[in-house]
């Protein structure tokens, strides 16, 4: 596959330049960064010559967009109203200062209703991203689907489509798939990649993938549980990964490995999935 941008999560602490040095050592060219603490806290301001020699070794290296991940501690479905605030703010400061990296993508976990109920989730997270969409301008922001774990919302195809159905500007608003959790949420794409396939575009609409986190699944299908593995040694294996990656729709798209490994580790999937995709 021509445009293959393969790459995996690379921490941003010591600058983006940094980090793509990192990313072009292990063979990648694309990378994923947390936006600020995945646990929560302020974020560290961005340095304009630092974004700039970015710049330039994405340049020369050929990479593709880059993947923003939002802290986990981020939840717009929260039955607090404090909760829901502070979210609120790091989407609006985090989308803000997305508008400055080039070719970034922004993606974050929908939420979790806890006990609210599903409907009454969606409901805040469509107010929220009404109050950040107020036209169709802007990076690519995704909706992560999830593995069903707990009061997740996301993790069905008819849970995200009603998210974005209810945003007004959603031209910009689209979808992060992720293997381990599609399988762990109960969609075959070991058995039955085309049927997957043609649901979710059916509902959704394939052009609506933004972005792909590739993982291996360390429990079984339908686990709703969410414990990434090592690429071929959980339960979707390296066969199944490869075709998925194969899909003709996601030609040119950002391919993250969110496996449980260090860099040489990443180093060695890379290489795999680019001699098999």
């Amino acid at each position: 596959m021509s445009d293959l941008y393969l790459g995996c999560h690379i921490s941003i602490a010591n600058g983006f330049e940094a980090a793509a040095k990192d990313a072009v050592s292990i063979g990648a060219n694309s990378f994923q960064f947390f936006t600020r603490n995945p646990r929560g806290g302020s974020a560290k301001a961005l340095d304009e010559n630092d974004l700039k020699a970015y710049e330039e070794i994405a340049q020369e290296h050929n990479f593709g967009p880059l993947l923003a991940h939002a802290p986990y501690t981020m939840n717009l479905a929260s039955a607090k109203e404090r909760v829901r605030e502070f979210a609120l703010e790091v989407l609006l400061d985090d989308y803000e200062r997305i508008k400055r990296i080039k070719n970034a993508r922004y993606l974050f976990h929908p939420g979790s209703h806890v006990g609210q109920g599903v409907e009454q989730g969606i409901e805040y997270i469509v107010t929220a991203l009404n109050k950040l969409l107020k036209d169709d301008q802007g990076p690519w922001i995704m909706l992560e689907g999830m593995s069903g774990k707990g009061t997740e919302i996301g993790y069905a195809f008819d849970e995200l489509r009603q998210i974005i159905q209810g945003v007004n500007h959603s031209k910009r608003l689209g979808v992060c798939l992720d293997t381990c959790h599609m399988h762990s949420a109960g969609y075959d794409i070991v058995n039955d990649l085309p049927g997957v396939l043609k649901e979710f575009d059916e509902k959704i609409g394939l052009d609506k993938v933004r972005g792909v986190h590739i993982n291996d699944n360390m429990n079984q299908f339908n686990s709703r549980k969410d414990r990434h593995a090592k690429i071929g040694e959980g339960s979707i294996g390296t066969e199944a990964i490869v075709k998925f990656m194969q899909t003709p729709e996601f030609k040119g798209l950002p391919f993250n490995l969110e496996t449980p490994n260090e860099l040489d580790g990443f180093a060695a999937e890379i290489k795999l999935l680019r001699s098999l995709v």
